[in-house]
């Protein structure tokens, strides 16, 4: 696989977007509570990302790098081709900014990842800060 495919994967999985600062980790695991457990994109079949793996949730082997899913665990968040710090949590409306430390086998990058949780259990990943749509991910675990 090229590197620009590689590349492309990272930003498929968490949302690659503009960086902004970096605050306190303490800060953003106060705001992670709704976050936390394993998300894949609503209409995906849980079981053909996931596998119960004792204590928790893990990526089904072989894993899938296209998956669009996501596990938070505590201030970590995990996708199929990275592994993510999540370094602040910042209100934004009714939303929440989170920038991320993610790194994978080719590079390391800080990432913004704009989210909210909706009253009826769907998180919504929104592209950017104008994006009024946004997408759905349903929570497969907790």
């Amino acid at each position: 696989m090229g590197l620009a495919k590689v590349v492309g994967a990272v930003g498929l999985g968490v949302g690659l977007a503009a960086s902004i600062g970096v605050a306190d980790a303490p800060a953003a695991q106060a705001g992670l509570s709704g976050y936390q457990g394993a998300w894949v994109l609503s209409g995906r079949d849980c079981a053909s990302v996931y596998s119960s793996a004792g204590k928790g949730t893990s990526f089904k082997k072989p894993i899938d790098i296209f998956a669009p899913a996501f596990v938070v665990a505590g201030n970590r968040l995990r996708t199929p081709m990275a592994l993510c710090r999540i370094a602040s949590v910042r209100p934004a409306s009714d939303r929440q900014i989170l920038v991320l430390n993610c790194a994978n086998s080719v590079a390391a990058n800080e990432v913004k990842v704009i989210m909210a949780t909706m009253p009826n259990g769907i998180l919504k990943r929104y592209y950017s800060e104008q994006d009024s749509t946004g997408v759905d991910y349903q929570r497969c675990s907790q």
